[in-house]
């Protein structure tokens, strides 16, 4: 069981509220608020950290009885900034990191402050895993609760269609449990929701075994990335569930494994790897390999922890953030050229296009199983700016991220996914959702969060009438 401790002292404690209290000008508030996407800088009333449900569930009733603004830290890489509010109170669950694998059940149970890192590392210790992102200093408990997508997904399903329990504190501070059986709508909710229905304390996920796999990326220069798109749509197609793939439109990262004119420079990159036996994997991925000429090669066997931590040093903490999402279909020659020409046209060196291959396990969930709506689609896009903070082109580069996102329109499959949008209005919401599911949301809504205690997110309104999607913000 991991666990970890904390020096901060504790201030004079305030009546009702439990946990350690940080208000501004105290030793490690500025720590605490801080988020991973730079551009984000808000100064709760309160920071509270927390060590267990009793205390979360003191915090959330703190914040309701007082009217108080409430955002929920998990950790904290939220890209609009959810994790923070200004003024108001936020509890900070970065202290709640404790981990138990029961190899026999196949379960994990987990708190809602690790990061995949740990979780990884965790499970990877008894050769397990389940589904979780690609960055590994992504928190575990929003990664989930929007759906969680990753290198594992098209094989074992989303990291919300591996959770099997979650232990919630609602809106009146009362702590319950949600499963198939148990508040069987507040479980559904949960799986896709976001984190509009409560806190979750503690994640029970379903755990596979998950050993070293053949996996690594070919990188090629931005020239030939019409060509590099095209390969990576046809390999898409009939691609078995063992088969992951990732085109990325990026600058090589100054790196040993990259020639040394090519560090810097913008690059083409298809990243893949097997879930399943590394024999097969190398054969299979031979497909990548032996496309063109590429000007870096690093497939081998390789850990999942590994793997999970490839592209963490081009996201780091910090930089400002601002991203464009959209589910895709299969992508045509124009829609090809269209990203090439995006990413040609990048307004810092720092951003990127990336375009992740869907479906397989994810594709055959029930679509009515769970609040995550979009299951038949082929990709998914996402366009992230990035740039350092002061830069005075920050306009610039968030008009390219839009432009680019808008350029890719015509091949949308629907709407965008819940973890990655920004703020773009409510009826972008709506549409990540669609009319069935966001019915049922905001039913569930009304009945666990009617007065929208949990507000600081892709928010389901109890409020708002239940209706399908309208014109999204640009």
């Amino acid at each position: 069981m991991n666990t970890t401790t904390d020096s901060t002292p504790r201030i004079p404690s305030i009546p009702g509220l439990l946990g350690q209290v940080l208000r501004p000008g105290d030793d490690g508030y500025d720590q605490a608020r801080a988020v991973w996407n730079g551009a984000i800088d808000r100064r709760p009333g309160f920071i509270v950290r927390c060590r267990s449900s009793a205390e979360v569930a003191s915090a959330v009733r703190f914040a309701g009885a007082n009217g108080l603004l409430l955002a929920i830290k998990g950790g904290g890489h939220s890209i609009p900034g959810w994790s923070v509010c200004e003024g108001g109170l936020m509890i900070d669950l970065s202290l709640m990191k404790s981990i138990y694998v029961d190899v026999a059940r196949r379960i994990a149970m987990a708190e809602p402050g690790l990061l995949l890192r740990e979780y990884d590392a965790a499970t990877q210790a008894h050769g397990l895993a389940s589904p979780g992102g690609e960055i590994s200093h992504t928190g575990l408990a929003g990664l989930t609760l929007g759906g969680g997508i990753g290198w594992l997904s098209r094989k074992h399903g989303l990291a919300c269609d591996n959770l099997i329990e979650a232990e919630v504190v609602l809106a009146d501070g009362s702590i319950t449990v949600a499963n198939e059986r148990q508040n069987a709508d507040l479980f559904w909710a949960l799986r896709g929701g976001g984190g509009n229905f409560g806190v979750v304390t503690r994640f029970t996920f379903r755990v596979h075994e998950v050993a070293p796999m053949y996996a690594g990326f070919a990188m090629y220069p931005a020239a030939q990335a019409p060509a590099v798109l095209a390969h990576y749509e046809r390999l898409t197609r009939g691609a078995p569930d063992e088969l992951s793939l990732v085109a990325a439109l990026v600058n090589a990262p100054p790196a040993p494994f990259v020639p040394p004119e090519l560090q810097l420079q913008p690059v083409a990159a298809l990243a893949g790897i097997w879930v399943g036996p590394a024999d097969e994997g190398e054969r299979a991925l031979q497909a990548v390999r032996r496309f063109g000429n590429p000007a870096v090669d690093t497939f081998g066997e390789q850990p999942y922890t590994a793997i999970q931590q490839w592209f963490d040093g081009g996201v780091p903490h910090g930089l400002h953030y601002y991203c464009r999402s959209e589910w895709l279909k299969p992508l045509e020659g124009g829609d090809l050229q269209a990203l090439a020409d995006a990413a040609a046209r990048r307004t810092s060196p720092m951003s990127q296009v990336l375009v992740r291959h869907m479906g397989g396990a994810v594709s055959r969930v029930d679509p009515e199983a769970t609040a995550f709506r979009f299951r038949d689609v082929r990709h998914i896009l996402t366009v992230a700016a990035a740039w350092q903070p002061g830069d005075e082109h920050a306009g610039e580069h968030r008009q390219w991220c839009r432009e680019t996102w808008s350029a890719l329109k015509p091949a949308s499959a629907g709407g965008g996914y819940v973890n990655h949008l920004t703020e773009e209005g409510a009826s972008r919401t709506r549409e990540a959702y669609g009319k069935a599911t966001w019915d049922r949301l905001v039913a569930a809504k009304r009945k666990y969060d009617p007065a929208n205690l949990f507000r600081m997110n892709q928010n389901i309104d109890p409020g708002m009438e239940e209706s399908g999607a309208g014109q999204a913000n640009p």
